[in-house]
């Protein structure tokens, strides 16, 4: 059992995922400053805040109410990194590379969803 998040191999790669994400948006027009910038940036970072925070909560039904939400965010993060090559922004396969990652994270935070849920009944 995890006694901190930063124990959890899945926050570890939603971490990875940020740090990622912000250096291949570093590039990014500084029009986009305010638009695709800031919104894959606050994505990605999202994904593991939303793990530590659920960690945090007390019940397994809020655990899993953030879980979904770091999913959500994990979802919308593949979404900026496909718009940014079809305009683009990046390179094709350094953002599958990213997309791989945010996969396998998506998969993890199935896994201890329905672990969680399973739990509950």
């Amino acid at each position: 059992m995890y006694t901190d998040f930063t124990q959890m191999p899945v926050w570890r790669n939603a971490m990875d995922i940020a740090v990622e994400v912000f250096t291949i948006s570093a590039a990014l027009p500084r029009k986009e400053d305010y638009a695709l910038t800031s919104q894959i940036r606050r994505s990605a970072e999202s994904i593991s805040s939303n793990i530590s925070e659920g960690f945090g909560r007390g019940g397994d039904k809020e655990k899993v109410m953030f879980y979904r939400f770091a999913r959500g965010s994990a979802n919308e993060t593949k979404n900026h990194l496909i718009y940014g090559v079809r305009v683009l922004y990046f390179e094709e396969q350094e953002s599958l590379a990213i997309i791989a990652k945010v996969e396998d994270v998506v998969y993890e935070l199935n896994k201890i969803i329905k672990t969680l849920e399973n739990k509950q009944k």
